[in-house]
């Protein structure tokens, strides 16, 4: 019985990398993540240029994922969806046309948006503390976030700051994570 465990379990890898995408495809997305990255941590006009621009294709994938969601979803639910849908998409577009004023607007929220998620994470994790073993980790991920966008509310500069570094450590953790990834999932493919 212990021999066929490993078999199985051979089979099972051999089945989800058959299923996985390429994994050259998560080596090049690695790759472009990790450039975004340094292109942003130059904290200059290309960061600025680099994150409305990343920001405006979001938006329009969003918008365009949406679109597709009309057409899956029953009753008034198609609605909604495509007034997200053309939100998205006229952001997108938008971002991509006055990539300066997008930056400043960026910035002006990000710094809300992190005092909401800090909330969001402390008490998440106060009331998860009792079935998860290191919910701690969530609490102090949490008030550093609260603190951080407490900080940089109500100035330009310092939510211009953050936010670029923000997008630049996320791309960067991206970045390796996909470049992980590939090599993990060319081993499945190729065992």
């Amino acid at each position: 019985m212990s021999s066929a465990a490993p078999s199985i379990e051979r089979s099972a890898e051999r089945a989800v990398g058959r299923v996985l995408p390429p994994w050259w495809l998560f080596l090049i997305t690695g790759i472009g993540w990790a450039i975004v990255g340094l292109i942003v941590l130059r904290f200059n006009y290309t960061s600025v240029h680099a994150i409305s621009l990343l920001f405006g294709f979001v938006a329009i994938a969003a918008g365009v994922m949406e679109v597709v969601m009309t057409f899956v979803v029953p009753g008034w639910w198609k609605l909604l969806n495509g007034v997200l849908a053309l939100a998205f998409i006229a952001a997108g577009v938008v971002a991509l046309i006055h990539p300066g004023n997008t930056f400043v607007a960026l910035a002006a929220v990000f710094s809300f948006v992190l005092v909401f998620a800090g909330m969001f994470d402390i008490i998440m994790s106060i009331a998860s503390r009792h079935e998860i073993d290191v919910w701690w980790l969530q609490l102090i991920g949490g008030i550093i976030l609260l603190f951080l966008g407490i900080w940089a509310a109500g100035d330009y500069g310092r939510s211009a700051v953050v936010l670029i570094a923000w997008v630049a450590a996320f791309a960067l953790i991206r970045g390796v994570r996909d470049i992980v990834y590939a090599f993990r999932i060319r081993g499945l493919q190729h065992a």
